[in-house]
């Protein structure tokens, strides 16, 4: 028989962000919303509390001085992270990338540490103008001059890269190899001689943290400047992306959609119209029931991948399937829940306007669905389906 239960620690870890988001995050949702970021004076305040209980940069190992959950600990936190805005996640929580575990000797006291510690902000520069989904074909160069590299090349849409205090940038030097061996990841300094922000683009939801675009023109960095070793770029991003997307994704939808159902829920039992409840109509029944499902559905999924994950099993299919169902399922139930609260669903009284704006995009990064459709099929043409 499987156990599902989830152990008290953990629980206790839960209860505590879940409280912890409604009670302290929450609350700053409209002004981040309006302001376009997070409210200086109030960040430092609730930032400063969530490291002190703990709630600081949990997908880290202890010994760099993170949470050290595990990936099935970290969705279930991730579910109740979800139930707020990225920008609120992003700067309350920290947004430290796994790949940051690559750095090596002086790298880690000077990149990966501060990052851990909430001192350093640190952006990934992987998409460009030519290459979004297909990440391999990347255009931005990296040559070996000396005991330099020298970057050339222009990313875009890269969260935080306005305010990042350095950048992890993936080039290419040697086009032959490209995946194979051929791209590398390179920590940039703000500030690095030909490295230059050159806007910041708008965006239709997300807002609270900037998506920048940036511009590298005979940017040179010194040779140690390589994280992980030369080479391994593309193999280092690949190994993270599992447990980005699931988490930041696949626990995410989990945990916004739950905050919809529950409006949703409420609403239908208070609104009435013809003199009984909207609850009492099949038709709202229906997109209830719908949302629950589909949420039971999600959470099972990433669940049981996150689990495979923490015993090292290759699962690059389920979070395939997990990346496209959850964020599918999440626009729906967004949807619905605008479609049950009728015109107020429709307001910026109501966080619904916000949340189906946000989730929007889901569908596009990490792998558009349709990218991920076709993973899904040829892994199923050629292997067979294995769940």
């Amino acid at each position: 028989m499987l156990d599902y239960s989830i152990p008290s620690e953990t629980q206790m870890l839960l209860d505590t962000v879940r409280r912890f988001v409604a009670q302290e995050v929450q609350p700053l949702e409209a002004e981040t919303e309006t302001l376009g970021h997070v409210p200086p004076e109030a960040l430092q305040r609730v930032r400063k509390q969530a490291q002190d209980l703990g709630l600081f940069a949990m997908n880290m190992p202890e010994d760099t001085g993170g949470g050290g959950l595990s990936h099935v600990d970290m969705c279930l936190v991730d579910e109740e992270l979800g139930k707020t805005s990225d920008a609120l996640i992003r700067r309350i929580f920290g947004q430290v990338y796994p790949m940051l575990l690559a750095c090596k000797g002086a790298q880690r006291e000077k990149y990966l540490l501060p990052t851990v510690r909430g001192e350093k902000i640190c952006a990934m520069a992987i998409t460009e103008p030519g290459a979004g989904s297909d990440a391999a074909a990347i255009s931005t160069t990296a040559t070996l001059d000396g005991d330099h590299w020298v970057l050339n090349g222009r990313k875009h849409f890269i969260s935080d890269g306005d305010i990042a205090d350095y950048v992890i940038v993936m080039a290419v030097h040697d086009k032959e190899k490209r995946a194979r061996g051929g791209i590398s990841l390179f920590l940039v300094d703000k500030g690095t001689p030909g490295f230059e922000v050159t806007s910041v683009q708008p965006m239709m939801g997300h807002r609270g943290y900037g998506h920048a675009e940036l511009v590298f023109e005979s940017c040179r960095i010194p040779a140690d400047s390589v994280m992980g070793e030369v080479g391994e770029g593309f193999k280092l991003i690949m190994s993270s992306v599992s447990g980005i997307r699931l988490a930041h994704i696949g626990a995410r939808a989990v945990g916004m959609g739950q905050r919809v159902l529950e409006l949703m829920r409420h609403h239908a039992n208070d609104r009435k119209q013809f003199g009984q409840p909207i609850g009492d109509f099949q038709m709202v029944q229906q997109m209830i029931a719908d949302s629950a499902t589909e949420l039971f559905a999600t959470r099972m999924m990433v669940l049981n991948t996150a689990w495979e994950l923490d015993q090292g099993i290759d699962c690059r299919d389920k979070v395939s399937m997990v990346k496209l169902y959850a964020s599918e399922m999440l626009g729906r139930v967004a949807d619905r829940g605008i479609q049950v609260f009728g015109g107020m669903g429709f307001t910026k009284e109501l966080p619904l306007e916000r949340i189906y704006r946000d989730c929007r995009v889901t569908r596009i990064y990490d792998g558009t669905s349709e990218i991920h459709r076709m993973l899904i099929a040829r892994s199923v043409m050629k292997r067979g389906l294995h769940i």
